[in-house]
């Protein structure tokens, strides 16, 4: 939503002129049959006061959550019917003293959703009266909202319980059960259907991904917290817990994959981290869809990860995430070299290269989402001279060869690897998921490793080396190959390469250049 909160004084002012009495009786509306066929649509602008408001020129899409939000700071929302084929909607108001409030208030303000003007007037109807099987998801939203209202909210002189005014436009966020990433982008596509998001700060702090995020208004705070507290992003993880922040205003430095200032694009990117892609912000609002419940993996936060570049995830979840994967190139390809590649995804659990047709193999993901991530990512890339094609396979596991049987090394189980990448939840190489690129991110190197000790292991892989820049702490560095299939020859061949004292080297693809 994006307006200002009405002030106390006006509340109390608009209540005391509220007491009228109303004797019509009530009108029954049902959203089936002829009866709909009566719902007048077009009420008079001089239509008496009534606990049930009319809301016309909605904008298309638009959620319940947005509309209820409309009528939430004047008090408790009752019932609710949407038109969304005439983008109108009713609200009903616990109160007709909370109605005129409302209407009074939006009488002097213009209410707006999603940047665009709404009318409300009175309706001609006194209550309503919805066909719950026809209207089950207003209504399920609307107890959502009512349970959070009843649960901590004061009570009002009318005797409605309302919601106190926001304490700040700023959010703290803690991310429980990280399974997956959740990016920036993933949380602004999220927050943002909301009201405006301004400025977004990531970070880990007790081995917890958290972040604070800031609105431009302390209403779309209260709304999108209301909302969204408790939820998944993902199924079963990547659990929303949300409270108000003491802070009002962040001050972000750099706009980067931890932080991002919305209002200042000119802001640097910072030492070592990538530079924000601007079309980013442009291509989530196109996959922008409602978010209010449990939020599947065909939610708005995959899709935006997704147009994002970062995560592609389906329906397929649970166990048993298996992919074909075919035209290998049956005189190159093995095992471990399918797991180090594929392990950049999920944590590949087995691998069996078919024994009768050696160019195909069949990959055993811990799970069906990160066996579709690997898959929209490596699907159609270029591996030892041979375009590969990856799907999903009907089997739902790999088989171990049978006791005794030697199936020529072609089958190896990874179940108790030390190299997984995801095996901790939280992880931030969960944060650092990109397709692959020519250029790689080097992390764990040794301080007495240079820059030309880099560059000649990396052209002995068969790569050239196009460009070297190591960060600040000379721990990671960036190297750019001349190709794509260069790079993810380099980290099938380097990642986990021993560089003496104990250190082994980790190898990921970027998504910065240098």
């Amino acid at each position: 939503m994006y307006f200002t909160p009405p002030p106390k004084h006006i509340i109390r002012l608009c209540r005391i002129s509220a007491r009228i009495e109303n004797s019509n009786s009530t009108m029954k509306i049902l959203t089936n049959g002829s009866d709909s066929k009566k719902l007048r649509v077009e009420d008079s602008m001089d239509s008496p006061p009534s606990r049930v408001i009319h809301i016309r020129k909605l904008p298309n899409e638009v959620s319940e959550t947005e509309v209820i939000a409309l009528g939430l700071p004047f008090g408790k929302v009752t019932n609710i019917l949407m038109l969304k084929g005439k983008n109108q909607a009713f609200l009903e108001l616990g109160t007709e003293e909370a109605a005129v409030t409302m209407v009074t208030y939006y009488t002097a303000v213009t209410p707006q959703v999603r940047n665009v003007p709404v009318f409300i007037q009175y309706s001609n109807h006194k209550e309503l009266k919805t066909d719950s099987a026809l209207n089950q998801r207003a209504q399920a939203v609307l107890q959502a909202v009512s349970a959070v209202q009843e649960g901590g909210s004061p009570s009002s002189a009318a005797g409605e319980s309302v919601l106190t005014p926001a304490p700040s436009p700023v959010l703290r966020i803690i991310i429980d059960n990280m399974f997956y990433p959740v990016t920036l982008d993933v949380l602004q596509q999220i927050f943002s259907k909301f009201g405006t998001v301004m400025k977004i700060i990531t970070f880990t702090k007790n081995n917890q991904f958290q972040a604070l995020l800031q609105f431009s208004d302390p209403v779309n705070a209260q709304q999108a917290k209301l909302s969204l507290d408790g939820q998944n992003i993902y199924n079963s993880c990547c659990t929303l817990r949300i409270d108000f922040s003491k802070l009002v205003n962040l001050n972000v430095k750099y706009n980067n994959d931890k932080s991002r200032d919305y209002t200042r694009p000119e802001l640097p990117s910072g030492d070592g981290q990538p530079p924000v892609d601007p079309s980013v912000a442009a291509t989530l609002s196109k996959d922008s869809t409602s978010l209010l419940g449990a939020i599947s993996p065909l939610s708005a936060a995959a899709a935006a990860a997704a147009a994002a570049g970062r995560v592609a995830l389906s329906g397929h979840s649970g166990p048993g995430g298996v992919l074909l994967v075919s035209n290998l190139n049956e005189e190159m390809v093995t095992p471990q070299s399918l797991f180090t590649l594929f392990g950049v995804y999920g944590d590949v659990q087995r691998v069996k290269i078919l024994y009768n047709k050696k160019d195909s193999a069949l990959i055993q993901m811990s799970d069906g989402n990160q066996a579709q991530l690997a898959m929209s990512h490596l699907n159609g890339q270029k591996m030892y001279g041979k375009i590969i094609r990856v799907t999903l396979s009907k089997h739902q596991t790999v088989q171990l060869p049978r006791e005794g049987l030697d199936d020529q090394g072609l089958t190896k189980d990874f179940t108790s690897s030390p190299l997984h990448r995801f095996k901790k939840p939280g992880s931030k190489n969960f944060q650092n998921i990109f397709p692959p690129s020519a250029t790689l991110h080097l992390s764990n190197i040794p301080e007495n490793v240079t820059e030309e000790d880099l560059r000649l292991l990396f052209s002995n892989s068969g790569g050239t080396v196009k460009a070297f820049k190591f960060f600040q702490d000379r721990k990671m560095a960036l190297l750019q190959t001349s190709t794509v299939e260069e790079a993810i020859q380099a980290l099938i061949d380097l990642h986990n390469y021993d560089m003496g004292r104990g250190h082994r080297l980790r190898v990921s693809f970027s998504k910065s250049t240098i």
